[in-house]
């Protein structure tokens, strides 16, 4: 079972859905987890190149996080993507308020975003979810699956929490405690 597993996780090269699992191995969903599980096990302790990372409700072989740099100037001669502070800060808005709208961006932010926001999307890192039902109809914006993968998570669950802060009699914003 694990070598059909690895098998179809390196064949196809992206995100493989536990239900499509289920119908190759004709497992349940607990029985592939716990398969799934055993073999990210055994990837670590074998000090291998390549890992098994958690994509949402999907699973995909990658090269291990740490190899990155090895690797990188091999197999891509494109520029590194290289996220600038704003990039970064329009980017963890969206993450914590996921459907969130350009307007909405730009008045936590307080000033235009256009340039960061084209940015995002050329490096498919925000995608368009839709419209909003807000005067203007304008876009919803959300991270993509290759947001998960570039910052190592599974899911907008595992984002950090945000620390606790209040505004001041000159609408300051205090941080009350970092975590």
């Amino acid at each position: 079972m694990k070598g059909i597993v690895e098998a179809i996780l390196f064949s196809v090269g992206r995100e493989v859905k536990v239900t499509e699992l289920m119908g190759a191995l004709e497992k349940s969903p607990d029985e592939i987890v716990e398969l799934i599980e055993e073999m990210k096990q055994q990837y670590k302790s074998q000090s291998r190149g390549i890992e098994i990372i958690k994509v949402k409700d999907a699973y995909q072989l990658s090269t291990k996080r740490e190899l990155y740099e090895n690797i990188y100037p091999i197999i891509d001669k494109r520029a590194k993507p290289n996220l600038s502070g704003a990039a970064l800060e329009t980017l963890a808005i969206i993450a914590y308020n996921p459907r969130i709208t350009r307007p909405e961006i730009e008045a936590i932010r307080g000033v235009n975003c256009d340039g960061t926001m084209y940015k995002l999307l050329e490096y498919n890192l925000i995608e368009c979810l839709g419209k909003s039902d807000i005067p203007g109809k304008p876009s919803m914006y959300g991270v993509t699956t290759e947001f998960f993968r570039m910052f190592g998570f599974s899911s907008l669950e595992e984002l950090p929490d945000l620390p606790k802060y209040k505004i001041d009699e000159n609408e300051q914003i205090i941080i009350e405690e970092m975590k």
